[in-house]
């Protein structure tokens, strides 16, 4: 993987199979490279499906203080007083600033419930789970399945009858909502993708800084919007890869999966910031 960069760059990330492990939710082969990012200032901003209390977490325990956007580009939360200057559009909550791209959850599982119904197509959405039956479907902990349900903008689910996938998906966009496909689930979500949620963070950096070069990593479906957004798009390793790629067609592939080739990528990429500097 060879690139070299013209300007600072800005690093835009997803977290499952990606920066951490998909299984395990490891991130030890990544500490490297985030040491590094931290030395150099880069930063480095969490763009994923999962909800708020989650990414707040994540933030904690590998010591983010970065913006980020949770469930999907559904919105994004900047710290107060990030940048200088008002933000277009934001509200202020909780210590944020927060831009809302994303319908409530609510009206999500109520429409999500409707197209079933249309469709004839069995679902099992995260409302339908305990948060035991989400730990055991995703591998997390009890308290971090806790997290994961504490749902804003983005109904995560199965389809239970695969053969009328099709139909769910017409009865959902004909009440103008995106069925997108993650690592585990599908989720139901509004008009909006992580390429929204990149596109309008990467200009407030801009305005900040003036010249970024913008970088992005993913692994599954869902991050196709996130890498096309981007100017150096990187696609970690997964069962997802020739897909993406096809979809992606400018991207760079690391060769590990996970963290390892989460740190691998970024590694290069400030190496060939220090070239070109």
């Amino acid at each position: 993987m060879q690139q070299v960069l013209p300007a600072t760059p800005l690093i835009f990330t997803d977290l499952d199979g990606t920066l951490v492990d998909r299984d395990t939710y490891s991130w030890e082969a990544a500490k490297p490279a985030l040491r590094l990012l931290r030395e150099k200032a880069i930063p480095w901003v969490l763009v994923t499906s999962k909800t708020r209390a989650e990414v707040e977490y994540w933030r904690r325990v590998l010591g983010n203080a970065h913006p980020f956007a949770v469930e999907n580009g559904a919105a994004a939360y900047v710290p107060r007083g990030y940048f200088a200057t008002a933000i277009p559009g934001a509200t202020r909550w909780d210590g944020y600033e927060v831009i809302k791209w994303g319908k409530p959850y609510a009206e999500l599982v109520r429409r999500l419930e409707a197209a079933s119904h249309i469709s004839r197509c069995c679902v099992r959405g995260f409302h339908d789970l305990t948060a035991q039956e989400v730990a055991a479907a995703c591998r997390l902990p009890i308290d971090q399945a806790q997290l994961a349900k504490q749902r804003e903008y983005d109904e995560p689910f199965q389809i239970v009858d695969t053969g009328r996938s099709g139909e769910l998906e017409a009865a959902l966009a004909a009440q103008g909502l995106s069925c997108v496909r993650g690592g585990r689930f599908q989720h139901v979500c509004g008009r909006h993708d992580k390429g929204l949620a990149v596109t309008f963070l990467a200009g407030l950096f801009r305005r900040r800084h003036g010249s970024v070069v913008t970088v992005g990593l993913g692994d599954s479906w869902n991050d196709i919007p996130l890498l096309l957004a981007v100017d150096i798009p990187i696609v970690v390793r997964s069962p997802d890869l020739s897909a993406i790629v096809q979809r992606v067609p400018k991207s760079l592939v690391g060769v590990p999966e996970g963290p390892a080739g989460w740190n691998q990528a970024i590694l290069e990429v400030i190496r060939n910031q220090d070239k070109s500097a």
